[in-house]
């Protein structure tokens, strides 16, 4: 069907046109979603009838937060790349808050988040536990204590990720178990809070996948903080009222595998 033949059924343009350029107007990114929906759906219907055991084949747009995006990108793209080398993967990496945005307004078919995600559209599933932890620049006092109580960190000067940000929530909650404390920083990656903590700016709250090579390398000590609560789930997250087609059904099935694996 043609563009013009298409726009005379629905009644309205569903592009602008300007000096023989097409652009989206507002008609058409409403329909866009089940635009999507009707050719994957055409897709997969076409693979079962020709080809049931053939290779998926099509474009994934994925969104994840910092955590997970940056530091767990292998666990979470891996299986399927493996599995299925012909699926196109397009990954979009930001805080929860903006990529469950996008997960609403169908900018991105799965997300994968470590906060927690409270929408009536959205449907969350269990990936796989995570953690923060505290960590210090060495030289910093706190890192020289052989053992921490609650009250050694009174006064102390916190980095933290902006808000929006999983992380933030989490430390947060944290902050409430320990004395009145000062927030120093407020920084929108995980790398520039390690970094600022290293140079001995102050302390923070770091997903542990993140501390790693700092603390082989002898550039970050974690802390022992065995009275605060900093373990979380990390999640996927669907919009319930998505096709789940062969492309998201095999990347669920290949997350689940490799969670499986790593057991």
């Amino acid at each position: 069907m043609a563009l013009g033949e298409l726009e005379r059924q629905l009644g309205a343009p569903l592009f602008d046109r300007e000096r023989g350029r097409l652009r989206l107007n507002a008609q058409g990114a409403e329909q866009l979603p089940l635009a999507r929906e009707i050719l994957e759906r055409l897709g997969d219907m076409q693979r079962r009838h020709h080809e049931p055991g053939g290779a998926l084949e099509g474009e994934l747009r994925i969104g994840a937060s910092n955590t997970v995006g940056n530091y767990l990108v292998g666990e979470l793209l891996g299986p399927i790349a493996a599995r299925h080398p012909m699926v196109a993967l397009h990954l979009t990496v930001d805080n929860t808050r903006d990529i469950t945005r996008m997960l609403l307004d169908h900018a991105v078919d799965v997300a994968c988040v470590e906060g927690p995600v409270h929408h009536a559209q959205l449907e969350t599933l269990p990936w796989r536990t995570d953690a923060l932890v505290v960590c210090a620049a060495p030289a910093h006092p706190l890192a020289q204590r052989a053992r921490l109580q609650p009250r050694d960190f009174a006064d102390a000067r916190w980095i933290l990720r902006e808000r929006g940000s999983a992380t933030r929530s989490l430390t947060e909650q944290a902050l409430t178990a320990l004395p009145p404390g000062r927030i120093l920083l407020e920084l929108g990656q995980i790398e520039a809070i390690k970094q600022a903590v290293i140079a001995g700016l102050g302390i923070a709250c770091l997903p542990y996948a993140a501390t790693l090579d700092a603390v082989a390398t002898g550039r970050l000590r974690v802390l022992r903080t065995p009275f605060l609560q900093l373990d979380r789930r990390l999640s996927i997250v669907l919009h319930r009222s998505r096709y789940r087609g062969a492309l998201i059904e095999a990347f669920l099935q290949s997350l689940e595998t490799g969670t499986h694996a790593q057991e």
